[in-house]
């Protein structure tokens, strides 16, 4: 199978490749969401050690500049309470925590989750979560770009391999909500 991004070696549907993916990953392809199933996901294997954006697109393709996106993990804290989320942004820009997600949140403060916790929470590795999968009670919040683009470079939960999956897909996970400047 080709991919419809970047140029890799080895590339299948999702649903054929649930053994290479984390627990929480596998169940929500498995399960599907707004009529999206893990057969029109695609999966490409690909060497952990070239698993960060820069590095990654030099190997696989320079358009993947502009077509990857990054998952990351936010706390949001006001008073004693702490919110985690999920911000997903293309990798050409950075998640504005201090603006976007803390208003979003209503955090008095707002940063980037621990990396155990995010691991922890999650169920995935750290620098290949994905919003495919993460807890149902996390707002998922994801810029617009995002889901504009016919197909997005994701993590797979694990640093070997990655997700490609359609943008709008993206906007019907379970949490999502669009958020306007997420991405600065």
């Amino acid at each position: 199978m080709r991919a419809p991004l970047g140029t890799f070696d080895d590339a299948s549907p999702a649903s054929e490749r649930l053994d290479l993916l984390p627990g929480p990953v596998a169940e929500a392809l498995t399960a599907g969401w707004g009529g999206i199933s893990a057969a029109q996901i695609i999966h490409v294997d690909t060497d952990p050690a070239i698993a960060d954006t820069a590095v990654f697109a030099e190997h696989h393709g320079a358009d993947l500049l502009d077509t990857s996106a990054n998952c990351v993990v936010v706390a949001g804290k006001r008073g004693g309470e702490v919110t985690l989320a999920a911000c997903v942004v293309l990798s050409r820009t950075r998640v504005d925590v201090n603006g976007a997600v803390r208003r979003h949140l209503g955090a008095r403060k707002a940063s980037f989750a621990p990396m155990e916790v995010a691991v922890g929470e999650s169920g995935m590795e750290y620098g290949g979560i994905t919003p495919i999968g993460l807890p149902g009670s996390w707002p998922l919040l994801l810029d617009p770009a995002v889901v504009d683009e016919e197909w997005v470079l994701l993590g797979s939960g694990r640093r070997r391999g990655k997700l490609i999956v359609p943008g709008k897909a993206l906007a019907a996970l379970p949490g999502a909500v669009l958020v306007e400047g997420l991405g600065v």
